[in-house]
């Protein structure tokens, strides 16, 4: 696998990495050609899977790496990390302000953002996971986008570890939007081209990662600190609400922290 990827440049990388990203997303939806309901467990305890994977990632791999990158920072190692990752989380707030947008197992009444009072459920729904996949295709994006500046075979070994992670946890969110779709009445067809839509933003937004880290050298611990701040704004303000509204709170705990055991393994045995 890593000697497919060297063969291109970080920006290809990332593209490619995050056709898989989004085509976990697809398999996800897939279910709905199965079924049209899912039991509400389940999908708490994949939702809460997601979540660990979203917490372990940011710090394994975006802002370990951040931090060392920054020993020689004037003001401080922590420095980067610290202003990127708060950063982050305020500009995934703006958004989340913004753009309209409707949780998993929330009423209509509750949905966020500015927006038509016609607007419908199912466009809430997809909106919500797009929002979702924008850190995350930034954060594969600006792991390999890391690798022009002299990154090693470890290195590239982290960004596809990364991309993995993030593929894994993008099941579950393929689910999340196509089962609703399909339990309100829209059709297999409609509800499965929704639930993967949601994914197409993450290679949009990987490109974009990647070709800004791959000029631009002296931002790169703050770009990988800015995803973990918005990876980790998702988590919180999102996923782990999502998963636990049902009253599956244990569940979904236990869940999540398997999710960051997993990627931890992964990072640290991979990456």
């Amino acid at each position: 696998m890593i000697h497919f990827f060297q063969q291109f440049n970080p920006i290809t990388q990332a593209f490619i990495a995050t056709l898989f990203t989004w085509g976990m997303t697809a398999v996800g939806a897939t279910l709905v050609f199965a079924t049209k309901t899912i039991n509400q467990r389940l999908l708490d305890s994949m939702l809460g899977f997601a979540g660990g994977v979203m917490i372990a990632a940011s710090y394994w791999s975006l802002l370990g790496p951040a931090i060392e990158m920054s020993e020689d920072n004037a003001i401080g190692t922590w420095f980067p990390a610290a202003f990127g990752f708060l950063l982050g989380g305020i500009f995934l707030w703006g958004i989340d302000k913004v753009l309209p947008h409707l949780h998993p197992n929330t009423p209509l009444s509750e949905a966020e953002g500015y927006y038509p009072k016609k607007r419908k459920r199912s466009t809430l729904l997809v909106l919500a996971i797009t929002l979702h996949n924008i850190p995350e295709g930034l954060a594969v994006g600006i792991a390999f986008g890391a690798l022009a500046n002299g990154g090693t075979e470890a290195s590239l070994a982290g960004a596809l570890t990364l991309a993995l992670g993030i593929g894994i946890q993008n099941f579950p969110e393929g689910v999340a939007v196509s089962m609703p779709l399909r339990g309100e009445g829209m059709s297999r067809r409609k509800s499965f081209f929704y639930g993967q839509f949601s994914g197409m933003v993450e290679p949009i937004a990987a490109v974009i990662g990647a070709f800004a880290v791959s000029f631009i050298e002296p931002i790169l611990p703050y770009a990988l600190s800015f995803a973990a701040g918005a990876m980790i704004f998702v988590v919180v303000e999102e996923v782990i609400p999502s998963s636990q509204e049902k009253g599956n709170k244990d569940l979904a705990s236990m869940s999540l922290m398997i999710g960051f055991v997993l990627m931890m393994i992964l990072d640290v045995a991979l990456g």
